[in-house]
């Protein structure tokens, strides 16, 4: 291990893993911007991990847009789940490993769906913390 490298270990002396996260952030009048969260990236680089968990609350979509394209938001989020997959789903990122995935998804970009800040933290278990960040950030 060199002098960079640490051994991050819980009280439990577990190994913990650095992992980044940014939200999914749904922005039905980008002239607004209002904002309602709807989903979470997670890229845990250690574990060869990256996903996308999603959630979108229709409800709190329309109050912000009446006429928001509830659909095509969908399909974004779905779209964003999908690159994170790989494969046949990814399209043209099919070939790529999990960290480009993560960091093609987090650019910035002036859509409907929009990734919002990168923050990182540590974990045992990246799928189980995908899972928690969604119960705790998005529903």
């Amino acid at each position: 291990m060199t002098g960079r490298e640490k051994d991050h270990k819980g009280r439990d002396g577990a190994k913990r893993d650095v992992f980044e996260y940014a939200l999914l952030r749904v922005v039905p009048r980008i002239e607004r911007g209002e904002q309602i969260n709807a989903g979470v990236v997670v890229y845990c680089q250690a574990q060869s991990y990256v996903t996308a968990r999603v959630h979108l609350d229709e409800n709190r979509l329309l109050a912000l847009d009446p006429a928001a394209d509830v659909a095509g938001v969908r399909a974004a989020l779905y779209a964003v789940e999908g690159v994170c997959a790989g494969g046949d789903r990814a399209g043209q990122a099919a070939c790529d490993d999990a960290g480009r995935r993560f960091r093609w998804l987090i650019a910035p970009r002036s859509t409907v769906v929009q990734p919002g800040p990168v923050h990182t933290g540590l974990t045992v278990d990246a799928e189980r913390e995908s899972e928690r960040l969604l119960d705790l950030l998005v529903r």
